[in-house]
């Protein structure tokens, strides 16, 4: 399996009334209009806050598999956000002579 859920826990996380949480998201907005550009056709639930906060006032819709691909570009940022928040500082280059700390000789 690529992209998607392959190398995610998400799946795990989720409650065990994921199906229940849906049907209310579905009863609350039956158009699906995606809570990111407005627009119907949302066809993924999506967490509007990261995290695991499954409440149903966190979740709503979200165009994934159809344009404009909304949750994709979300997730993707904060993707990005995260690595960046996690990355570690620069190293310096092992063959790097410091001047400032050279020996006078």
């Amino acid at each position: 399996m690529s992209g998607g859920w392959a190398r995610s826990t998400r799946k795990a996380r989720l409650p065990s009334n994921w199906r229940a949480l849906r049907a209310e998201a579905h009863r609350r907005n039956p158009e699906h209009i995606c809570h990111i550009c407005g627009q119907p056709g949302g066809d993924a639930l999506d967490h509007k806050q990261p995290g695991d906060n499954h409440h149903i006032d966190n979740l709503d819709w979200a165009h994934d598999r159809t344009p404009p691909y909304c949750h994709r570009l979300k997730s993707s940022r904060e993707g990005n956000a995260a690595r960046a928040r996690n990355a570690r500082p620069p190293e310096p280059h092992p063959g790097y002579i410091d001047p400032t700390e050279r020996n006078p000789s």
